[in-house]
């Protein structure tokens, strides 16, 4: 007896792995089953009606209305495609689809019938009310018997999954409630790879709704502990967020419990993929620190830009950079005359040329131009042969502490580098240059921060005086000015992530320091909306949410490994850099903003200064910094910049010294 059910047993593991390991039915043969459930459907209503109305015509038509029935839903089904499917992965739309293919082929039917109906020798009273009633019978047992195949196939996958012991399946629980929520589950459900189960929904609540969710049960969590049986009774191994905002609400909360109870905690990156079975690549990844910042979606005008954009002459400088290429990788989306990548970066110029070059854009539509914003002879050259509409200025030093201790060489880069490309823009005619800047700019305490506050007020003087026609020229400048970006050269999450890789220490320079943090397609997206925004000599600020302390953000890095902060990793504070101060702004005291018609985007209201006086100021400047003379450079920007107060630096014995301002008695706009 016993060897009887082992055999049983063994037989339908057997048919369950020739179930799970046939990936799709070929799509003929699953036309094939449709048209004779189809045929088959027809034709025992005609005689089911028929016999009940004792209706002799109905009894005939039943076997010729067949032939016409499957010449119709042949029509039909190759029409909409019912067949091309993998029925595992049936959703509500492909039944939408079968609905209207059996009531497209319905029509088609009956119209068939109409017209041959003499030809069969049906007569003429055949076509009547209860003819009708059978079409609309027809219709429904039809649709019943396709979604019911469809079923039977979806039902016999998971029973067979389930046989053979869920093939390594790990159980989750899925965040939420809402919509996102029930696509997710659906996408885990039918996923091609049925890497997990789902084993219920969860949601911080402490009213038990007792709701189910796709058959699911909606968990509402109190307390950690209640959580933490539901762990152990179900034997989850990780939780889903459907979404990036979800996991930014909830995940850093639910980091120490995960760590804890030995969970992997996921995020759904790329909603846009559910529904489509198994056949695109997974939507999931683990999450990353990124995840729990906080940061909103974006959302632009695309349209504005891309009319912006339109048939333009582009040149970004620095394109080789992390602001810089990203920008040319949105650009090149567009439908843009040219697109002129100029950096004097070699290895990353290349590297881009082979990231666009896979993409299919040809030369037509971009060129690589090896150029130092310095040098202006050859910089010309690029102005001379390509004319450029729209220039992106990301071309820049950025790094504080190698800054500070090369101050001339950041007032080289960043404001004599402005001033070339600004100059050439007025030269050749061009509609707009729109500057990246920094919020370091800002009440700077650095050389860094000062610099790039110095090629601002060089830029709004500028506009500002072609608007007054003061100087002969079209060109509007536009600055933007944001905090730090994720992934950028330099960021403090890569450096983290190798330090932990390293096994640590992490290194934080104060236990207090914050920044704001913008992912760089984010703060990319703002900048070319900005550029589309702009009339020219504002300078537009970004909302970049919260401030993050970098304690925090370590110690959650740290749980995200899978490693205890303290303990597994030490925390290392090393004192504040050069010119680095605990908090970054965005606007200074003495400045206000206006509101845009993106909420993300706001116009400061900033000091102005007079061109003459700018100009006067910075030749000094460029000539201090061309003779490498440090001290001089630096004191000539602290009279350019009177807010620039250096802070645990060299250069803070300048502040004690008292000049007149060279910009004196500035406008207030």
């Amino acid at each position: 007896m016993e060897k009887k059910s082992t055999s049983r047993k063994q037989f339908s593991k057997k048919i369950a792995r020739a179930v799970v390991n046939t990936r799709h039915i070929n799509r003929w043969i699953i036309l094939l089953i449709d048209l004779l459930i189809s045929a088959v459907a027809t034709i025992m209503i005609f005689w089911i009606v028929g016999y009940l109305l004792d209706a002799f015509y109905f009894l005939k038509v039943g076997y010729r209305a067949a032939g016409i029935s499957t010449v119709a839903a042949l029509v039909s089904f190759l029409i909409f495609g019912t067949h091309r499917g993998i029925l595992r992965f049936t959703t509500s739309k492909e039944i939408g689809v079968l609905v209207l293919a059996v009531l497209v082929k319905a029509i088609l039917e009956l119209t068939a019938l109409i017209l041959v109906k003499d030809s069969l020798g049906l007569g003429k009273n055949v076509i009547n009310a209860k003819f009708g009633l059978i079409e609309v019978i027809s219709v429904f047992t039809t649709i019943s018997g396709l979604v019911f195949f469809r079923l039977f196939l979806v039902h016999l996958y998971a029973y067979s999954i389930a046989m053979m012991g869920g093939r390594g399946r790990k159980n989750v629980l899925v965040f939420g409630d809402d919509n996102e929520t029930v696509s997710c589950v659906q996408y885990l459900e039918n996923a091609s790879d049925n890497s997990y189960s789902v084993c219920g929904l969860i949601r911080f609540s402490k009213a038990s709704s007792h709701h189910n969710v796709l058959g699911k049960k909606i968990y509402d969590v109190y307390n950690f502990k209640y959580l933490e049986n539901i762990v152990q009774k179900k034997k989850i191994d990780g939780i889903i967020f459907p979404s990036e905002k979800s996991a930014a609400q909830q995940g850093e909360k639910l980091i120490p419990f995960a760590l804890k109870n030995n969970l992997r905690l996921f995020v759904v990156h790329n909603s846009d993929k559910f529904g489509q079975g198994g056949i695109l690549s997974n939507p999931l990844r683990e999450i990353r620190i990124e995840d729990l910042l906080g940061r909103e979606e974006v959302v632009v005008d695309m349209s504005s830009i891309s009319a912006f954009l339109q048939n333009k002459s582009i040149l970004v400088t620095g394109a080789a950079g992390s602001i810089g290429s990203e920008l040319c990788r949105l650009i090149s989306e567009f439908d843009v005359k040219k697109l002129v990548l100029l950096d004097n970066a070699e290895t990353p110029l290349h590297n881009m040329s082979l990231e666009l070059g896979a993409k299919g854009l040809g030369c037509s539509k971009i060129d690589f131009y090896i150029c130092d914003v310095c040098n202006k002879v050859r910089l010309e050259e690029a102005f001379k042969q390509w004319k450029p509409d729209i220039i992106f200025h990301a071309a820049a030093y950025k790094h504080v502490p190698l800054m500070e201790m090369s101050p001339t060489e950041a007032v080289r880069i960043n404001v004599l580098g402005t001033m070339n490309v600004a100059s050439l823009a007025v030269k050749y005619g061009a509609d707009k240059m729109i500057e990246i800047s920094t919020d370091k700019a800002v009440n700077p305490t650095n050389v860094m921060g000062a610099s790039k506050r110095v090629a601002e007020i060089y830029t709004q003087s500028l506009s500002r005086a072609i608007i007054n026609g003061q100087i002969e020229g079209k060109t509007k400048f536009i600055t933007t000015r944001f905090g730090n970006v994720l992934g950028s050269n330099g960021s403090v999450i890569p450096i983290f992530r190798r330090q932990i890789a390293e096994g640590g220490p992490i290194t934080v320079t104060h236990k207090d320091i914050v920044r704001y943090f913008m992912s760089i397609p984010e703060a990319c997206r703002l900048v070319l909306e900005a550029a589309t925004l702009g009339e020219g000599y504002e300078i537009f600020v970004f909302d970049m949410g919260k401030p993050v302390k970098i304690v925090d953000l370590a110690e959650n890095m740290i749980r995200l490994s899978g490693l205890r902060p303290g303990e597994d990793i030490k925390i290392e504070i090393t004192g504040l850099r050069p010119g680095e101060k605990l908090y970054e702004e965005i606007l200074n005291d003495k400045e206000n903003s206006l509101p845009t018609k993106n909420k993300k985007i706001f116009i400061a209201q900033v000091r102005e200064f007079p061109y003459d006086q700018v100009a006067e100021n910075l030749k000094e400047l460029v000539e201090a910094a061309n003779m490498t003379d440090s001290l001089r450079t630096v004191k000539k920007m602290k009279e350019i910049v009177p807010e620039y107060k250096s802070q645990n630096s060299i250069y803070q014995q300048l502040d004690n010294i008292q000049e007149p301002a060279a910009a004196a008695s500035p406008k207030q706009k």
